[in-house]
């Protein structure tokens, strides 16, 4: 078909500039697809895809980012990390921070190819949301995901992807690519070749619930593979995960992408296969359209070696040329509705308002003994100290672009208080302690942080890690371990500064900046308030200053368990989850998952939920939430399930609903939980998923019903009781 008569070509010409096929998208690629060459076809599977400009194709580059904002693609604004977004426990609000990305993308794209500029960064096809479940603290992306549970994590994922690919229309406004299929979460120093070993039960009770989400419910565009091995099989050429689960099992309709490199490592790491055209050939057949790399550079030899057929390019061909036609790439952009989007969008008003609202959103009061917080407004000395206080990029976590302004803690300070009150700035240490013959000792700022702190009424100490001490595999310079932590406490210099600063008597406010969880070992009994941020983007210091200064009303909830030790954990590189998170964990955590405090209390009454529910039919519960304190701000209702029979290698309990509100000082408020039946089933050993009859605990409250969340403030927590009656029932994978 290489010199299809002009006929065809014109067709395919005046179809793009109407923005009309004869049909639908797939009957607009085969009109594509009869018009090319072997080669023009195998070219168009690569990610930096060449244009064919006989047939009105441009060039492509299939790359980009946006996990908490349009990433590396100039000045765009900067939400939260998505661990941050995460801990707001509000989808509603993940919605809103993904359409505003959305928009900025569309806007950027639309700007560029007007001028004729297709590179990397500046489509429409985007390599987010990170779904993987962050099952061990250690693992540096783990600031990318959105913490420990599949629920929580599909919720959120499903949420993002709605937001970014838009509703129902002529064009699909993104793609979005849930990311990495499956079971990836570190060590990053090993994922090129490391072999994942799964049970069935792990699998799809852990692993995989949160893509199933996004895929059959949110109806995601693509998805990207790890670059791991599971259970033997490389993950970006596994027949199991890519046409079994995902296209025979989810009725996955779109395309899948891999991670960059990832089908080198298949001969290279993986040693699956000898040479690049037999992984190149491996990976298409198995069910991988898209290369992150060069190694589909040799499908034109696979295929004259008959390692496999042009119906296999075909296949995949069309996949990635109805993404294009969908998302209008092919159309004249008046046809485009998206193509409206003007670039002022880019960093509006409107927008840093809402980076604002996240950031306020995903802080986590963790500590407030006495109510050292909020600080008033009328103190006249305030003492800022540690690394984090005036490090503006570390707001921005990883995967970002470049805000057009930054405000650091120390920033956020300085704008809430009065004219009357003095703040006083040291840094202290750096974050890991560096000596040596020209920087000098490793706590050569004691001096001057201790001074500061005592010529003042308060301190707040800003400390933590950043994401050159935790990220991804090449990025993280300052990681002990390739990117991953080996340890999971603060850094020692910095657990030295604590001493020396709360050695002075004064009240301290420990400010803890991450992407994960830190462990304090003992430094938390030490200071009078401690507030979490996940890297809180660029508004992240002024919300900071608001929760300090009492102009908002903390609510944010840890979407991951903060552990008192790397004692706790278990190998790094078991993906067992005997013994990790809330769900399996048997220990005493520093921090639960789900817990955070407030600046009021809420009580949660007149719990309802029927005496029996019918195999196959959701569950409804009611209560009613108070605010009982002086306070208005906002509560973060979970919904917790545990069944009264559980077999020992079942969840102890998992979140099953919630749902995050606003209450003004004693208001009183009725709220519904609906769960649906799925979340009301238990997974047995060969990974089949059933609903049995049987007890169910339902705990709703504003944490989990754990002690120690009690012991450190949390509001109380019902329990109520239920039955699941009728004959067991198997549900799909």
């Amino acid at each position: 078909m290489a010199n299809a008569g002009g006929t065809l070509q014109h067709i395919i010409r005046e179809n793009s500039k109407a923005g009309i096929g004869d049909g639908t998208a797939a009957a607009r690629a085969r009109e594509l697809m009869s018009a090319m060459t072997p080669a023009e076809k195998c070219s168009q599977l690569s990610y930096d895809s060449p244009a064919i400009e006989r047939l009105g194709i441009p060039a492509y580059n299939w790359w980009n980012e946006c996990l908490h904002g349009v990433g590396r693609a100039g000045t765009a604004t900067v939400f939260p990390q998505a661990i941050g977004l995460a801990a707001s426990f509000n989808t509603a609000l993940v919605k809103r921070v993904a359409e505003a990305i959305s928009d900025e993308a569309r806007a950027k794209h639309h700007l560029h190819a007007a001028a004729g500029d297709r590179g990397i960064y500046k489509g429409l096809t985007f390599w987010s949301p990170n779904i993987n479940i962050l099952r061990d603290p250690r693992w540096g992306r783990g600031q990318e995901t959105y913490g420990e549970c599949p629920y929580l994590t599909g919720q959120m994922g499903m949420t993002f992807v709605t937001g970014l690919q838009g509703p129902p229309g002529k064009h699909r406004k993104l793609d979005a690519t849930p990311k990495h299929f499956a079971a990836h979460s570190g060590p990053e120093h090993g994922r090129h070749g490391f072999d994942v070993r799964v049970s069935p039960r792990d699998l799809h009770e852990t692993y995989l619930p949160a893509f199933r989400k996004c895929i059959v419910e949110a109806g995601a565009a693509a998805v990207m593979g790890a670059y791991n091995r599971l259970n033997g099989e490389p993950c970006c050429a596994s027949r199991h995960l890519l046409e079994e689960i995902l296209r025979q099992t989810w009725g996955f309709q779109g395309y899948v992408v891999s991670d960059c490199g990832a089908i080198t490592d298949i001969h290279l790491h993986h040693h699956t296969t000898d040479s690049p055209a037999e992984s190149a050939a491996l990976a298409v057949k198995n069910g991988l359209d898209l290369c992150c790399g060069s190694d589909y550079e040799h499908l034109l030899d696979a295929l004259a070696r008959g390692l496999l057929s042009e119906a296999d390019i075909d296949r995949s061909l069309e996949r990635l040329l109805i993404s294009r036609i969908e998302l209008g790439m092919l159309d004249s952009p008046e046809h485009v509705a998206w193509a409206s989007i003007k670039p002022d969008v880019v960093d509006c008003p409107r927008h840093r308002d809402l980076a604002l609202l996240a950031a306020r959103e995903s802080l986590v009061l963790l500590k407030n003994d006495r109510a050292i917080l909020p600080l008033s407004k009328t103190i006249k000395s305030i003492a800022v100290i540690g690394p984090n206080a005036d490090a503006r990029q570390v707001l921005l976590g990883n995967y970002h672009g470049t805000p057009s302004q930054i405000v650091s803690p120390l920033d956020g300070i300085r704008r809430h208080v009065g004219g009357g009150c003095r703040v006083m700035y040291a840094a202290g240490c750096d974050h890991l302690g560096s000596s040596g013959a020209w920087l000098g000792a490793a706590d050569r700022g004691f001096v001057e942080a201790v001074s500061v702190a005592e010529q003042c009424d308060v301190t707040v100490l800003c400390l933590g890690l950043t994401p050159s001490i935790e990220g991804e595999e090449g990025d993280a310079m300052n990681s002990d371990a390739g990117g991953d932590r080996t340890r999971i406490e603060l850094p020692p210099i910095q657990r030295q500064l604590i001493e020396a600063v709360t050695a002075q008597g004064k009240p301290v406010v420990l400010v803890l900046i991450s992407g994960s969880g830190i462990a304090l070992a003992g430094a938390e009994d030490k200071v009078g308030a401690i507030v979490q941020q996940f890297y809180g983007g660029q508004a992240g210091g002024e919300a900071l200053a608001e929760v300090i200064f009492g102009d908002y009303n903390p609510a944010g909830r840890l979407p991951l368990t903060v552990y008192q030790s790397t004692g706790d954990l278990p190998a790094f590189d078991d993906y067992s989850m005997h013994n990790r998170t809330y769900r399996f964990f048997a220990g005493k955590p520093l921090f639960p998952f789900g817990f955070g405090l407030s600046y009021s209390h809420f009580a949660y009454t007149e719990g309802r939920v029927p005496d029996a529910i019918k195999i196959g039919e959701p569950m409804e519960i009611s209560l009613v939430v108070t605010n009982c304190g002086p306070v208005a701000g906002d509560t973060v209702v979970q919904l917790y399930l545990a069944h009264k029979t559980a077999a020992p290698l079942e969840p102890r309990r998992q979140l099953a609903g919630m749902v995050r509100l606003y209450l003004q000082p004693r208001e009183t408020r009725p709220v519904s939980l609906r769960v649906e039946p799925r979340m009301l089933s238990c997974v047995s050993d060969d990974g089949s998923r059933w609903l049995r009859p049987g007890g169910l605990r339902v705990y709703v409250g504003g944490s989990q019903p754990d002690e120690r969340s009690r012991e450190l403030g949390a509001d109380a927590v019902m329990c109520l009781e239920t039955q699941l009656v009728g004959k067991a029932v198997q549900l799909s994978a």
